[in-house]
């Protein structure tokens, strides 16, 4: 199991990756294009990865990127939101 600090540090995660690839991810579900609950479910999933330190470097190295790298467990999500909002 785990905490609130783990959600929390995903869920940043997920923002900044999201940002770095172009999606946004209020806007996106706004629009209604990602649920609350997919959001929550990325978010997990995100929380499943070992390489969130990896994730993090990698960020720091990328300020832009055409999409989030192939072992990101939302990457699929990640280009398909980017995808719209190019």
């Amino acid at each position: 199991m785990f905490g609130v600090k783990t959600v929390a540090h995903h869920a940043g995660l997920m923002e900044r990756m999201a940002e770095t690839v172009g999606a946004d991810l209020g806007d996106a579900i706004a629009d209604h294009r990602l649920s609350a609950s997919d959001y929550r479910t990325a978010v997990i999933r995100c929380t499943t990865c070992d390489a969130s330190e990896e994730c993090s470097h990698w960020m720091d190295s990328h300020a832009h990127a055409e999409g989030a790298p192939a072992y990101c467990r939302n990457h699929d999500l990640l280009e398909r939101l980017s995808q719209v909002e190019a």
